[in-house]
C-alpha cells in the first residue's frame, strides 16, 4: 500500500492510499462507510493504522479491493500532508559513510578558501574531530532528535529561515515504527516496520556550522518551521522488495545533482532499531532517517540553494518528493 495523509477540498485531514500511478487517492474512511454503513476507528488516520498495524492494514488491503466510486479522489484534487503529521518521535541516522567524509572534506575547504594559500591550509587542516565522527559511526549508529512539529508533506513549501544565507537540501530516506517494542533483536528489526517513505532534512548551513562547536549536535541549523520535508506517501514493506537495493536521486531545478543507492548504508534500519530500543520502546508512528546519502547535500560540493529552487528527491519505488524554497 501507499499510504497518504491528505486534506480534501472541505480542509478535512483524512487517511487514504494512492492508486492508479499515484493518479488518484482513495479515502480509506469514506470507502469504509460506503461499504458497510459505519466510520472505521482503524482507519481515521495514518497514525490509527500504526498503532492497529495489523488489523488496519489488513482493513486497508480489504478496502482498496473495490473502493466505492466517490471515495476515488483526484491526485491533483487533495493537498498532500506527511504520512504522518507530526510523527510521534523523530531520529535521524547518520549511515551513510561517504556523506559524512565529504561533507567534512567541504567544510574545511569553506574554512581555508581564505587563507593565503587555501590548497596548503586544506591540506594541513585538522581532522582530528571529523576522524573521531568517523570512528564513531563506524562502530555504532548515531542520530539526533528532529523537531517532529517542523515537519510538512509534499504539496508545502520550505519557508527559507530568516537567520541562514546557506540553505541547503538533504536526500534521505526513513521508516515508520508499526509494531512497538522494546529491546529488539536485529533479526526481528523488520517486524516492526510500518513502511517507509522520502525525507528532504533542509539544513541552515551557516548556523549549524556556529553551533556544531558545542558538541550537542543540530540545533538552529535544523530547527525552524518547514525543515522536515516527507513524504509523499508511506509505501508498506510488501510493495519495496529488497529495501536495502532502491536508486536515489536528487534534482534541482530538473537538472541532476547527485545519485545513490539505499544500500550504501552502513547501518540498515534493522541496526538502528536493535540500538535505539535497547532499555527503551518504540512506539506506532515513530520515524527514523537514515541521514543523508553520499552525494545527496549541496553542502558536499558547496552549491546552496537559491529562492524558488525546486528539489526533487527520488528514491525508486518511493516516488517523487517535489518542494519549493520560499523566501518571505
Amino acid at each position: 500500500m501507499r499510504l497518504v495523509t491528505f486534506k480534501s477540498k472541505n480542509n478535512d485531514e483524512r487517511a487514504g492510499a494512492l492508486i492508479n500511478n499515484d493518479q488518484s487517492v482513495v479515502d480509506l474512511g469514506q470507502a469504509f462507510q460506503a461499504r458497510y454503513g459505519e466510520i472505521s476507528p482503524l482507519l481515521t488516520s495514518v497514525q490509527t493504522i500504526a498503532d492497529h498495524c495489523d488489523e488496519a492494514l489488513a482493513l486497508a488491503s480489504d478496502i482498496l479491493k473495490d473502493p466505492a466510486s466517490e471515495a476515488v479522489l483526484k491526485r491533483s484534487d487533495v493537498h498532500l500532508r506527511a504520512p504522518i503529521q507530526p510523527p510521534a518521535q523523530m531520529r535521524d541516522f547518520s549511515c551513510f559513510e561517504l556523506h559524512l567524509e565529504q561533507s567534512f572534506a567541504a567544510a574545511r575547504r569553506m574554512r581555508t578558501a581564505r587563507e593565503p594559500d587555501p590548497e596548503k591550509a586544506f591540506a594541513e587542516s585538522d581532522t582530528t574531530v571529523d576522524d573521531l565522527v568517523l570512528k564513531t559511526v563506524r562502530r555504532q549508529p548515531i542520530y539526533y532528535k528532529a523537531n517532529r512539529f517542523a515537519v510538512i508533506g509534499a504539496d508545502d513549501h520550505v519557508i527559507w529561515p530568516a537567520y541562514s544565507r546557506m540553505l541547503d537540501f538533504e536526500l534521505e530516506w526513513g521508516c515508520y515504527i508499526g509494531r512497538p517494542g522494546k529491546d529488539i533483536s536485529k533479526e526481528t528489526a523488520g517486524d516492526h516496520i510500518l513502511g517507509y517513505t522520502i525525507f528532504n532534512d533542509i539544513s541552515a548551513r551557516d548556523a549549524q556550522g556556529r553551533e556544531m562547536g558545542g558538541q550537542l549536535g543540530p540545533a538552529k541549523g535544523k530547527d525552524f518551521d518547514t525543515a522536515n520535508v516527507m513524504g509523499p506517501c508511506l509505501v508498506t514493506p510488501d510493495e519495496l522488495g529488497d529495501p536495502y537495493d532502491l536508486d536515489m536521486s536528487v534534482r534541482v531545478n530538473g537538472k541532476e545533482f547527485g545519485r545513490g543507492n539505499t544500500g550504501e548504508m552502513l547501518w540498515k534500519f534493522d541496526d538502528v532499531i536493535a540500538h535505539v530500543s535497547q532499555s527503551e520502546t518504540l512506539h506506532p508512528g515513530e520515524f527514523l532517517g537514515s541521514g543523508t546519502v553520499g552525494n545527496g547535500s549541496g553542502l558536499e560540493r558547496l552549491e546552496f540553494l537559491k529562492p524558488n529552487d525546486v528539489i526533487e528527491l527520488e528514491v525508486a519505488k518511493i516516488g517523487i518528493l517535489r518542494t519549493k524554497v520560499i523566501k518571505p
